[in-house]
């Protein structure tokens, strides 16, 4: 189970890279004007619109990898058995020596001043 957990939070710390990197490769709206007048285009490996296609399918798969291992992540965090992470718990147990409780002795000085 424990190689399980490491192999999916790989895949899903390389997915969140790879999404971050896709959508700042992506250009914005305002930026397809500029490419239909030749700015920018011809330089372009997937051509004008292959671009766009090719980063947002691009884009949208990893999204859903990272989903997927978000909720594979969160299955395993909550289907392992439940262990208490207090230090107090392996600490060994100590009584304290038991000590009579003396009453301290007053004398009974007011006894006698009292008339019957």
């Amino acid at each position: 189970m424990e190689l399980l957990h490491t192999v999916i939070l790989t895949v899903h710390i390389i997915a969140g890279i790879s999404v971050i990197g896709l959508v700042l490769l992506q250009h914005g709206k305002g930026a397809d004007m500029g490419a239909a007048f030749g700015s920018g285009a011809s330089g372009s490996l997937f051509g004008a619109t292959g671009s766009a296609n090719f980063l947002s399918r691009a884009t949208a798969v990893l999204a859903a990898v990272f989903f997927l291992t978000s909720l594979g992540l969160s299955y395993i965090a909550t289907s392992r058995p439940r262990v208490s992470g207090s230090v107090m718990d392996a600490a060994p147990v100590q009584t304290a020596p038991a000590v009579p409780v003396q009453t301290p002795v007053v004398p009974d000085s007011k006894a006698k001043d009292i008339p019957k």
